[in-house]
């Protein structure tokens, strides 16, 4: 966060409105995703510090702080679908995409962006959303969230295996929502080739297909090269280039709106200059910038994903 408020001084010459995250998440509208009884855990352990798994621990503050992230969120999305702002980025502390229904894990108290995901529908009417992690780690909470729902379209790209341990091409949903995640497990070492060749073989044309309404990011950065937790080789380059193809999506189906929420990135000026440039990319009016057409080592992984998603979608 120290990094990022640093990056918000320049907000003139990066050409961005920076807007304090002065908005609480209500106990109802985090009720929107968990569980009223796992709010009200979180929210007991406001003045007590405590381990709420062996990686995610509570102190005084916590729920608070977990509640203006989320709060952030739902600010973005008025304002974003308000047509005051194009799109946005919310730069929160803590992440959110580990966060079941009604389990922390992975730091993070409240899955941010599958709180704004469930208050967009309630609160604006939007039928279909666009979530893409392109966290490091699989978004293990919004899966589960959105496991067996038929209106939010989840895809995650992430280096497998690895933590926390899902996210299998096999992993497609349930019920009502069966072919709605989308998983694009990776091994180590991939970098922007691979991860481009992702977007644009299987991301954008499923994206395309469903037609959302509304595309929101996990943008973890710990994909980036630096990164001392993933084992990825992406640069600010490949970042900017999925920046590029979501916005693209989001012209072509959702006017434009694309909310990006901070996910992970422990780096910290890997993680400042890769929000720079997708900062950059965000404001743009330019349109997308080519990205190369050689798919790298994602052959293998491509194939895999056509298997498991070839009876919901054309790719």
């Amino acid at each position: 966060m120290e990094a990022l408020l640093e990056l918000s001084r320049r907000a003139d010459a990066i050409g961005v409105t920076v807007l304090p995250a002065h908005r609480r998440a209500t106990f109802e509208e985090l009720s929107l995703a968990h569980t009223s009884e796992y709010v009200a855990t979180i929210a007991s352990t406001v003045g007590r510090s405590l381990m709420l798994d062996p990686d995610t621990f509570t102190v005084a503050d916590s729920y608070h702080v977990g509640c203006h992230a989320a709060g952030a969120a739902l600010d973005v999305v008025d304002r974003v679908v308000a047509r005051e702002f194009d799109n946005a980025f919310a730069a929160v502390r803590p992440p959110g995409h580990h966060a079941e229904s009604e389990r922390a894990m992975g730091f993070c108290l409240f899955n941010n962006v599958a709180i704004a995901a469930a208050y967009a529908r309630a609160q604006h009417g939007i039928d279909r959303v666009l979530i893409v992690d392109w966290d490091v780690h699989h978004g293990n909470g919004t899966q589960e969230i959105f496991w067996s729902d038929a209106n939010v379209l989840y895809i995650s790209l992430h280096q497998f295996p690895f933590y926390p341990g899902t996210g299998r091409v096999d992993e497609v949903g349930d019920g009502d929502g069966r072919g709605l995640t989308v998983n694009i497990p990776m091994p180590g070492g991939f970098g922007d080739e691979e991860w481009t060749a992702a977007f644009r073989r299987v991301v954008e044309p499923i994206a395309r297909q469903f037609d959302p309404q509304l595309v929101l990011v996990s943008a973890g950065f710990d994909a980036h090269a630096s990164d001392p937790l993933g084992g990825m080789r992406v640069t600010e380059h490949g970042f900017a280039t999925m920046a590029d193809s979501l916005l693209a999506v989001a012209r072509e189906h959702a006017n434009g709106r694309l909310i990006a929420v901070l996910e992970g990135g422990y780096n910290v000026d890997a993680l400042a200059s890769s929000v720079e440039t997708v900062l950059g990319r965000l404001r743009s009016v330019d349109g997308p910038k080519p990205s190369g057409a050689a798919d790298g080592r994602f052959g293998e992984v491509l194939a895999r994903v056509k298997g498991a998603q070839s009876p919901y979608w054309k790719l």
